[in-house]
């Protein structure tokens, strides 16, 4: 126990081995279109400088963000995305000096250059050798380069790498400049050269919104170096990888700690957790550096590489309303001479874990729904691209990184859908810390199949070719190990509205035999194939109720857009972009809450859960609850706090008064040229109008089952119901809702008042709900319901309802 608590201790003096040989006034940020209020905090002494794997941390380390040379160096005259090999020969001269580990297409770079197609972005610096035991080995990690990277040390190659957005190693010892092992090596000066290439969207790989002709949904790219590269010194046999499963089910826990160097075999692995006293403590928080007081307990003892179960008794689960975490500690020992294991401790890491559970199951009615530790949670979250005004990929700071992630909590969510990209380790250790549920996406690549999103292309996709796939495959499964151990990701999100979207049976049936611990989204948006756990459906502005299956839960996977471009805030002065546009916040806000009120009902419908577009603008995109450079929430944050947590009680009990013609034909009395006044009220004689039965427009119209075309610009509708041949009385009602299906603008009236105006349109039936002063104009017996709806241009539809809706007790 003493070297572990000793590793806990002197990971706090991980600064004393930064290195940082380069000058800063070298440096200056450039000018972005937009700055965060965090990019004075960035300098080439002080840039991202906190310990990157917070789930296996280590004695030393050495950080080496900061000033880098960098050249970059046109490419041969071949077609885009072909391999530039490589290459270790350096450039013939260095452009100037670039802030690592910001994107060199980024402000916070100070370089804020492309690098040309075919060309590629080189990188030098020099460190010293930090202090290492005899047999040591020093190791070199990249938190994510993209997309190929050539790395020599000391005019030695170390090794190369393919991927965008997954952590890699090298050992680098034997090149370093001291490689007498007879004695401790440190000390010596070492040249570092990195060569990366990136083709973006020249070629296959995954590069999820990056292209290099930004417009509309698709933003500046990054290439090289993006996240954290560091040093660390291990022993000649030493902890590689921990990974942990939990088990609520069997109140246990399963470790595999993975071991490299000679003779692995004969090691044992000791486990240490916290004490039951330290489980009692909801917010426990594992912050390196940490105290010997949090790893107290000893529990388990194994061979490396092979798993061992721990019995965890009494555990707290982790929820977003109590997200305990519990750390462990792990020890490698060396077997004594008579066969025995302790004494020497010749490694030793410190990790974390939570007691959690995500899984499908049944509600009280029998519908299939998401569930987190053996129960139904609703979950609603923002889809979350992860892109910065200053900093492109890489947030200006870590601070910066936990704002997002606080806001989004702040505002009522208990999710995050994390879209087509992978973010640093701690990103989702802050999640893990916060009590977020993530849905973690793959980022896409290579060519589009045919999409639609209405479901017109279930069960297709493209085909990529045989190397295509291969890499698809080897990133995806790069991507799960790196993130494997967060408690935070509750699904896996393979593919995206066909965007580079093949194989998709055997990709969801892999995945979720790989990790049978998470759900996984075959196709968020379609194109569906009937595998994985959810049904996913992507609708703007929205909404849409698809229905669960006896095996899969129902979950609206983009809705919203909602846009709202503010001036001094955006990322060009005009030409921003939304999927609906609004001027005045307090538009936006009504807009945003009524959006909610509709979802509302849908969970009582089947849906588990739903994303709202989206988290922050990103580039010329204005759909954000705050603003690209999170300098303005759009909203109330209290407002709409409390709208995002009502979708968290227990879904509701919706009865019907008056029908729509979602399912059977109700007769209307209908009218194409203007009445006359008075047209709306009670006593009004219509003996004049038509009989029809409705809905009413095009038969192309996504979402309606069309009773009776119309094609005129204006349509007139009225109807009587009684509440009392139904057997309702008006002191049972609960909550009066509009159910509405219209292309383009309505006004409904009840007993001839005016009670709701709609504009624009829908996609699909969804429920708008009504004030008090609408259900006081109810009456017992016959009642009126009116429609006035006025179509422009495009589809047309108009179909009316009214509901009741009656919030279950808890």
């Amino acid at each position: 126990m003493p070297s572990l608590i000793r590793t806990l201790f002197i990971v706090g003096l991980a600064s004393l081995f930064i290195a940082c040989d380069l000058v800063a006034e070298d440096w200056q940020p450039k000018k972005a279109p937009l700055m965060t209020r965090w990019a004075k905090d960035v300098s080439p002494e002080k840039v991202h400088s906190e310990y990157p794997r917070p789930q296996m941390v280590r004695e030393k380390w050495v950080n080496l963000n900061g000033l880098w040379d960098y050249a970059i160096v046109a490419g041969p005259n071949q077609p885009q995305g072909a391999n530039p090999g490589s290459s270790l020969a350096q450039p013939e001269k260095w452009d100037g000096k670039i802030l690592v580990p910001f994107p060199v297409e980024s402000a916070l770079s100070g370089v804020m250059q492309r690098v040309p197609d075919n060309g590629k972005l080189w990188y030098r610096r020099s460190f010293t050798t930090p202090e290492m035991p005899k047999e040591g080995r020093l190791l070199l990690h990249f938190g994510a380069v993209d997309w190929e990277t050539v790395v020599s040390v000391n005019g030695q190659k170390v090794g190369e790498h393919r991927g965008g957005y997954d952590p890699f190693t090298f050992d680098i010892t034997d090149a370093l400049t001291s490689t007498k092992r007879e004695r401790v090596a440190s000390g010596g000066e070492n040249e570092l050269i990195v060569a990366v290439s990136d083709p973006t969207d020249g070629s296959f790989q995954p590069r999820g919104k990056q292209v290099r002709k930004p417009h509309g949904i698709w933003y500046t790219p990054t290439t090289g170096i993006w996240q954290t590269v560091w040093l660390e010194v291990v022993p000649k046999t030493y902890i590689a990888g921990v990974e942990i499963v939990p088990n609520i089910d069997k109140k246990a826990v399963q470790f595999t700690i993975n071991v490299r160097g000679i003779d692995a075999e004969k090691y044992r692995v000791m486990i240490h957790t916290t004490s039951e006293q330290q489980r009692q403590q909801p917010n426990l928080i594992p912050l390196p550096p940490f105290g010997p007081r949090q790893l107290e307990q000893f529990n388990g003892f194994g061979k490396p590489n092979t798993a061992v179960e721990i019995a965890f008794p009494n555990a707290k689960p982790w929820e977003p309303e109590s997200p305990t975490l519990y750390f462990a500690g792990v020890e490698l020992l060396p077997a004594n001479a008579d066969g025995t294991f302790g004494g020497r401790v010749d490694d030793s890491v410190v990790s974390y874990f939570a007691m959690r559970k995500i899984s499908l199951g049944k509600d009280e009615h029998g519908v299939q729904r998401l569930m987190l530790n053996n129960k139904p949670l609703f979950q609603y979250g923002p889809l979350d691209q992860g892109f910065w005004p200053d900093g492109l990929y890489t947030a200006p700071t870590d601070e910066a990184l936990r704002y997002d992630i606080e806001m989004t909590k702040k505002l009522g969510f208990n999710m995050i859908r994390k879209h087509v990209k992978v973010e640093p380790d701690r990103w989702y250790y802050h999640c893990d810390k916060l009590g977020m549920l993530v849905w973690q996406d793959m980022p896409s690549g290579d060519k589009h199949a045919q999409w639609d999103p209405f479901g017109k292309f279930d069960n297709q996709e493209a085909t990529r070719s045989k190397e295509s796939s291969n890499n698809f495959n080897r990133e995806w499964k790069a991507i799960i190990d790196s993130l494997r151990n967060h408690p935070s990701i509750v699904m896996w999100v393979p593919f995206n509205e066909g965007w580079g979207q093949a194989n998709t049976v055997a990709v969801t049936k892999w995945t979720k035999e790989y990790d049978p611990t998470r759900l996984v989204n075959c196709a968020s948006g379609g194109n569906d194939f009937p595998v994985g756990d959810v049904i996913d459906v992507h609708r703007y502005p929205g909404l849409f109720a698809p229905k669960p299956t006896s095996d899969r839960a129902a979950v609206l996977g983009e809705f919203g857009g909602l846009g709202l471009p503010l001036e001094g805030h955006t990322w060009q002065g005009k030409d921003n972009w939304g999927y609906r546009s609004f001027t005045k916040s307090d538009d936006l806000q009504k807009a945003y809450v009524g959006l909610l009120s509709s979802l509302r009902p849908m969970i009582a419908q089947g849906v588990s859960a739903a994303v709202y577009t989206q988290t922050t603008d990103v580039e010329i995109e204005v759909n954000g609850l705050m603003t690209y450079d999170r300098a303005v929430l759009k909203m109330d944050a209290d407002t709409i706090a409390k709208a995002a947590r009502k979708l968290y009680l227990p879904p509701p009990r919706v009865t019907t008064l008056v029908p729509t013609s979602e399912e059977t034909a109700q007769r209307w009395r209908i009218i194409t040229d203007k009445p006359e006044e008075g047209w709306q009220k009670p006593d009004f004689d219509d003996s004049g109008w038509r009989s029809r039965p409705g809905g009413f427009g095009e038969p192309s119209t996504p979402g309606s089952v069309v009773k009776t075309e119309w094609k005129t610009n204006d349509i007139w509708l009225r109807r009587e119901f009684d509440l009392k041949a139904q057997g309702i009385t008006l002191h049972s009602l609960h909550e009066l809702a509009l159910r509405i299906h219209h292309d383009e603008d309505a006004e409904v009236f009840l007993n001839g008042e005016l009670i709701a105006k709609a504009t624009g349109y829908t996609t699909q039936y969804v429920e708008v709900p009504l004030d008090e002063a609408a259900r006081k104009l109810l009456k017992s017996g016959t009642n009126t319901l009116a429609v006035h709806c006025k179509q422009t241009g495009g589809g047309q539809y108009i179909d009316v309802g009214l509901v009741d809706v009656q919030e279950a007790s808890r």
